[in-house]
């Protein structure tokens, strides 16, 4: 069974996946969904009948000092939709602050084009948020 890593956003998601033994987390794609969930959520389903999925780990936006900000009610009404759907799969969250800012470093650093950045930085996110759970359950 394999973790779903979910950066979630209001216009893109970022969606990572781990291999089948659970051992590394790969980017799998953005999905673009301009706010509508019900696009986002028929995405997964197509997902979901590629891959085993067990668990989905949802990044959770706290403010730099541990508050919650608008964006955490937001992430958390999406996974009640989540947990209604997808009822027996189980959902983590993960503390996402800064993986965006880390993502950037790592597009810097590896002189990605800036018009491809836009693209990817949420999928670079979500393989962080899932890192970031595999390696805070090792």
């Amino acid at each position: 069974m394999r973790l779903l890593g979910i950066d979630y956003g209001e216009a893109r998601v970022g969606i990572a996946i781990t291999d089948a033994l659970g051992i590394t987390a790969q980017g799998l794609e953005t999905i673009f969904h301009n706010g509508s969930d019900k696009v986002l959520l028929k995405k997964l389903d197509e997902i979901l009948e590629k891959y085993e999925v067990d668990t989905f780990v949802v990044g959770m936006p706290y403010n730099m000092d541990g508050s919650k900000s608008e964006r955490v009610e937001k992430t958390e009404a999406f996974i009640h939709k989540l947990k209604c759907k997808y009822n027996k799969i189980k959902i983590e969250t993960v503390d996402e602050r800064l993986t965006t800012v880390a993502a950037h470093k790592t597009m810097n650093f590896l002189d990605v084009n800036k018009y491809k950045k836009r693209q990817i930085v949420d999928t670079i996110s979500a393989v962080y948020i899932l890192e970031m759970f595999m390696n805070k359950n090792k």
